[in-house]
């Protein structure tokens, strides 16, 4: 993580440990480099970084202020930082069904760039909020980038283990949605049934050196799932 990065997370912890309210003003940039003793440079960023996120907004000749919180329980349309990142206000957690390390099909093949002789970590499981089914999760791994998934770790954050532990920068996404009618075998794992309408989502997402490393769908309930954008008019 850049430090620009670690300054913007700990600015947004802060707001979110104190509760501050729409509008509240913070420490305009000299208050912010002397409480985390950083760089001019490294704040402006942070800040920019955080308006980025709907966290904050600033107002050129009066100050930083604390945007409205998103409603809880609701995913960031738009974010690329993992399920469990944007849902920390509620207890998540993921059902794993299973962990294989395959040969990919050529639709996963050709949105990783993988090799001939490539193997891919196949992951498939629920993501769940307060005990309801949020979506059902196929996600397809590069085995030379990550060289070694199991169910404990898919169980739990797989993009924090990602970066903390196989130390791989994580730099975007390209995200594609679509609605559709749900499948017979696809129905039963979010307790609907086949025809039902759901949102899906594919990501591929992408080292900071530009390397596809993880292919995702997730199916969301259409019932359970919720969604926030926030825009930003720079």
């Amino acid at each position: 993580m850049l430090k620009y990065q670690d300054i913007a997370k700990k600015i947004q912890q802060a707001i979110y440990q104190q509760d501050l309210p729409k509008d509240t003003q913070l420490p305009n940039i000299e208050g912010l480099i002397q409480q985390y003793q950083v760089s001019r440079t490294t704040i402006i960023k942070a800040l920019n970084r955080l308006e980025r996120h709907g966290v904050i907004y600033q107002t050129q000749g009066s100050g930083i202020f604390v945007r409205q919180p998103k409603k809880q329980g609701y995913l960031n349309f738009l974010e690329s930082h993992g399920f469990s990142v944007d849902l920390n206000d509620l207890p998540g957690s993921s059902q794993v069904f299973n962990v294989d390390v395959i040969q990919p099909n050529a639709k996963v093949k050709e949105n990783l760039q993988c090799e001939d002789d490539e193997y891919v970590y196949y992951i498939k499981r629920l993501r769940l909020v307060e005990d309801k089914v949020y979506g059902f999760e196929q996600s397809y791994y590069r085995k030379n980038i990550i060289s070694y998934l199991n169910k404990e770790i898919a169980e739990n954050s797989i993009f924090s283990y990602v970066k903390d532990i196989c130390k791989v920068n994580i730099g975007f996404s390209d995200k594609y949605f679509k609605a559709i009618k749900l499948d017979e075998d696809i129905a039963p794992y979010l307790g609907l049934k086949a025809g039902d309408p759901a949102l899906c989502v594919e990501e591929i997402f992408y080292t900071s050196s530009g390397e596809p490393f993880d292919f995702s769908r997730i199916i969301y309930h259409y019932d359970n799932a919720k969604f926030f954008v926030q825009s930003h008019s720079k």
